[in-house]
């Protein structure tokens, strides 16, 4: 199999892409919003222990705009135009609360936000994954608890109509020994 022929690779994995341009006229709904995050739900977990929470801060919402100032400037050309931004957390350390903790918070994490991105696509809309922005400045804005792990944050949007043109790694280089070097 080439990387460019995808036979065997479902539909919805083939078809998926992380823009680089949000339409800036979506609005995104409170049942979409409640569809996403269900779907990270439903990721599995190590013990199912689901080490996981999301902050959800759509455009035109005040956290929103609360959080557009502490994206780096690489992020701020696109992420501001889509319609929400999602903060990823992992509950990776002992505290108060009756969450257990977990060596695996950030791989279970990454389970749930890969159910949510996919689950975005089905819905025919597009996720980002960033983490150029100020970390400090984003887990005091959304006044981070104790116990949790700002790790990453998501933009979730339609996709705009045009999008610059990138090459994605084909499978030689994916499938060679990260050691060999």
């Amino acid at each position: 199999m080439s990387d460019d022929d995808g036979d065997g690779l479902h539909p919805l994995l083939r078809s998926r892409f992380s823009p680089l341009a949000f339409d800036p006229d979506h609005r995104l709904s409170e049942r979409d919003v409640d569809v996403l995050l269900e779907a990270a739900r439903w990721a599995p977990s190590a013990g199912n222990s689901q080490p996981w929470g999301f902050v959800v801060a759509r455009r035109g919402e005040p956290r929103h705009e609360a959080l557009l100032p502490r994206l780096a400037p690489s992020s701020r050309r696109w992420a501001p135009s889509a319609s929400a931004l999602v903060v990823n957390l992992a509950h990776r350390r002992v505290d108060d609360s009756d969450l257990p903790y977990s060596e695996f918070a950030d791989y279970d994490l990454g389970q749930a936000v890969a159910h949510l991105t996919l689950q975005a696509h089905a819905l025919g809309l597009a996720c980002r994954q960033f983490r150029a922005f100020d970390l400090d400045g984003v887990a005091a804005e959304i006044g981070l608890a104790d116990g949790w792990d700002l790790v990453s944050m998501t933009a979730v949007g339609r996709p705009a109509e045009e999008q610059p043109q990138r090459e994605r790694r084909d499978v030689v280089r994916l499938q060679r020994d990260p050691l060999a070097g």
